[in-house]
């Protein structure tokens, strides 16, 4: 059986504009909008991410964050 596909939550978002081009291009491609987009990515956490690529990004943007919100 399906899920059955309905917000539950809302949450302020920050996110940078090369995230939201990027978010915002992914759900043109796949014929949905944003927040669907965003459900998919999430739900699909695992299967959509290179798990040591994704390590390394992570270390990579955690070391940038302070100067990124200046």
């Amino acid at each position: 059986m399906p899920k059955r596909f309905r917000l539950t939550r809302r949450f302020p978002v920050a996110m940078t504009e090369d995230g939201y081009r990027n978010l915002t291009r992914f759900a043109a491609e796949a014929g949905l909008d944003e927040g669907e987009a965003l459900s998919f990515l999430f739900e699909n956490f695992d299967s959509v991410t290179d798990t040591d690529a994704l390590n390394h990004r992570l270390r990579l943007f955690n070391s940038e964050l302070e100067a990124r919100k200046r």
